[in-house]
């Protein structure tokens, strides 16, 4: 069954709170990060990352992750929206031999993916995986999800229920008051589908999902209000 579970806990927190406000980020700049180029990945803060390199962060989160969904080097692994592959790179340091496989739209992304799993990033579409059924053992999805409309989230969610073996983690774009909708659609470049919580448990159960979910929001990335050019 499904259940609202964090498998990134752990994962290093900003030392202060991410100040927004209604000139964050313009049209302009989310259009520049819909292409998801040099601009959204390593160009300036306000097209995306402002740069995105490797610095080992996720390797407690891939230790977690193997313990709590019993993965070891026979498994099978499947990331959707791998960007760098920083996340793959680190199961095969810490599971040898695992078999990762990551999905990747950017061209960008996929040409500058770490050189020790680039060869296992694909590109196709979130809503249409080229994989079986049941191929993977472990399906994961950081961000992806809410950057698509309702129809193509619920596609994606299909896909992923269908090419896995019912476990998986996908993290959703969600609020739970008015304010925290507004902070989080200031801040976030990409955000489409951004639904409450009890919005989203609808669409899993609609969809039949079994694995796990996190709820990403202002809350959860520590997001506050610029009083002098929020007014």
């Amino acid at each position: 069954m499904m259940r609202e579970f964090d498998a990134l806990a752990g994962y290093p927190e900003p030392n202060a709170r991410r100040l927004v406000n209604k000139y964050l980020r313009t049209i302009k700049q989310r259009i520049v990060a819909t292409e998801r180029g040099y601009d959204f990945f390593d160009g300036d803060r306000c097209y995306g990352y402002g740069g995105y390199r490797y610095d080992g962060r996720w390797i407690p989160i891939v230790e977690n992750m193997c313990c709590t969904y019993e993965l070891d080097s026979s498994s099978k692994v499947l990331q959707i929206g791998s960007e760098k592959g920083f996340l793959l790179h680190d199961f095969l340091i810490v599971r040898p031999g695992i078999q990762v496989t990551g999905v990747e739209a950017s061209s960008y992304a996929r040409k500058n993916t770490m050189k020790e799993v680039q060869s296992f990033v694909v590109d196709a579409p979130y809503v249409d995986l080229p994989f079986a059924e049941g191929t993977f053992d472990f399906v994961l999805a950081l961000g992806p999800i809410y950057t698509l409309n309702l129809e193509d989230a619920i596609r994606c969610l299909k896909e992923i229920q269908r090419v896995g073996r019912g476990k998986s983690f996908v993290t959703l774009g969600s609020y739970m008051y008015e304010e925290d909708y507004w902070l989080f659609r200031h801040w976030t470049l990409l955000g489409t589908t951004i639904l409450q919580p009890d919005e989203w448990k609808a669409v899993l159960e609609h969809v039949g999902y079994t694995g796990d979910y996190k709820f990403t929001g202002a809350t959860s990335l520590h997001l506050q209000w610029d009083s002098e050019l929020s007014k």
